[in-house]
């Protein structure tokens, strides 16, 4: 077959993609700029002077906060400086995430649920679907790094020159497509969407860790990491293009790759497939809680293991932390104002929003799993024999709430292990526990949301993702510069006491449980008056 038919139609099919996410990609471009554009005119508010720079450069120095923003040039902190080095790296972790859910929804996704065997079966070529998602990621990613890089020159702030905006600009555009040649790979790799996202979700927190760890032990090994290109670059100092031409040419060879192994593969098939299962199911599996934990048991591990390796690589930086503080005068000033909380105690609460907001993600694969179920027309197999709706969303709920409860159990025990065998004086297991466990009620919040939307909305059922970088974001950018109080409250995450610096009262937790239990008992009644789709 040439190569000309191997890629029959791909503009056509182009085409095509881009009208089924014409409100999609718009939603994601437009969200990410919006939160990117919003932060230097509030810093040029609340840093005017170079001296209150130079104080906020020095906090960015702590071992903690390098491990989660990267390294910055704190001789030359700048408005543009401070931005890149706030909001680049988490940025670019929420851009790879839209990548990874962008295109495995158009190559794995599709193909489960046949949609590529019947493009296949019109004269398209066998390669043209594929380069189709990654010609309409590649004008996602050039459409992202326009609106960011010329959105944040048009700002007007001296410091944020073009060369430094573009550069940020295609800093996220790069990131982009990088991750979107990972997500092709693992397309090509994996039997399922479930697998797919996971082994690219995994290889984006592990860049992600690895990057945080390096930083601050040897930031020569960062360069390992796809991320770490990202702060390489030095967005408004420096200005170094050349680690975003390297991030482009290795998404390139990820495209090849891609390509290859799909040419060489069967539909349908991986190259990793999935082991055969037992000739005859076990009792529990005959339930629909066993099911639920059948259909999720790997992505459960690998999160679980991933969840602990977060905490703990944070736990790390605490040893380096006492040390840092009490040999720097100005954050010994800035940072010893509370009575009976220690330095490290104050870094918990930043620490606790990053890794509860980061564990409230599997709990959410876990109830929305039900949703994909039914969008591939299999809980008509499971209601049509004597399993009500609602015993089946109540085992899919109970996944997702005992889930939260372990992702965020063992975060907190990763950063206390880790953090107890690098201190002198740990933190009492109880403080980083509770201030671990008080966010479980707004995890429970969105679960409860997530509950809601599928039972009477369940096309909108992507929102509660939405909701979760909304509140990331601002929770993130809350602890760096005061934002209104508003802000933060629309995320229930926002309610939650940070202790151990605030006192943590039962009221809000109550409440937040109560709504929880609200929607999730509104949303299963909805489940089960709706008409299932398909």
């Amino acid at each position: 077959m040439s190569a000309n038919n191997l890629v029959a139609k791909t503009g056509h099919l182009s085409r095509f993609i881009l009208k089924l996410d014409r409100i999609r990609i718009p939603i994601w471009l437009i969200s990410i700029t919006f939160f990117t554009l919003v932060v230097p005119p509030a810093y040029s508010e609340l840093y005017s002077s170079q001296q209150e720079r130079d104080a906020m450069a020095e906090t960015m120095q702590n071992p903690a906060m390098i491990a989660m923003a990267g390294p910055a040039d704190v001789l030359n902190y700048t408005i543009g400086v401070m931005t890149a080095h706030a909001m680049l790296l988490m940025t670019a972790v929420v851009v790879g995430l839209m990548s990874i859910l962008l295109v495995t929804r158009h190559t794995r996704a599709d193909e489960e649920d046949g949609r590529i065997e019947l493009i296949r079966s019109l004269p398209a070529g066998r390669l043209s679907y594929l380069n189709a998602t990654l010609i309409v990621s590649v004008i996602t990613s050039i459409a992202l790094a326009l609106l960011n890089g010329l959105g944040l020159y048009a700002l007007g702030i001296e410091s944020m020159d073009l060369e430094g905006s573009l550069l940020y600009g295609v800093a996220l555009g790069a990131t982009a497509l990088f991750f979107a040649g990972v997500t092709a790979v693992f397309a090509q790799l994996t039997e399922t969407s479930r697998g797919t996202i996971g082994y690219s979700i995994a290889f984006l927190l592990g860049a992600y860790l690895f990057r945080g760890i390096t930083d601050v032990s040897n930031e020569s090994l960062s360069w390992i990491s796809p991320l770490g290109w990202v702060t390489k670059a030095e967005v408004y100092g420096a200005n170094h293009w050349w680690p975003m031409v390297l991030m482009v040419g290795v998404s390139l060879v990820l495209f090849v790759l891609a390509n290859y192994l799909n040419a060489i593969r069967d539909l349908e098939r991986g190259f990793m497939p999935s082991k055969p299962g037992r000739r005859n199911a076990s009792k529990f599996l005959q339930g629909p809680i066993g099911l639920a934990l059948k259909l999720q048991r790997t992505g459960l591990i690998a999160w679980a293991v991933g969840m602990y390796i977060l905490g703990a690589s944070y736990g790390s930086v605490f040893g380096d932390l006492e040390a840092f503080i009490g040999s720097n005068e100005m954050m010994s000033q800035m940072l010893l104002q509370m009575d009976g909380v220690s330095i490290a105690e104050q870094f918990l609460p930043m620490l606790m929003v990053v890794i509860t907001l980061i564990g409230t993600v599997p709990p959410l694969m876990a109830i929305n799993k039900l949703r994909g179920e039914e969008k591939k027309g299999r809980l008509e197999h499971l209601i049509g024999r004597a399993v009500s709706r609602t015993q089946l969303m109540s085992g899919y709920l109970l996944v997702a709430v005992l889930n939260g409860f372990v992702m965020v159990s063992l975060g907190a025990i990763g950063l206390w292990s880790a953090a107890s065998a690098v201190m002198d004086e740990p933190i009492a297991f109880g403080t980083i526990y509770g201030a671990a466990i008080s966010y479980y009620p707004a995890i429970l919040v969105m679960v409860g949301l997530a509950v809601f939307l599928i039972g009477f909305v369940p096309k909108w059922t992507s929102l509660t993702w939405m909701y979760v970088i909304y509140s990331f974001l601002v929770l993130y950018l809350g602890g760096l510069f005061d934002l209104e109080d508003w802000i933060g409250n629309i995320s229930p995450f926002g309610h939650v006491p940070q202790a151990p610096i605030e006192e943590v009262t039962a009221a809000p937790l109550v409440v937040l449980s109560v709504i929880a239990a609200g929607l999730m008992v509104i949303g299963m009644i909805g489940f089960r008056k709706r008409d299932l789709e398909g």
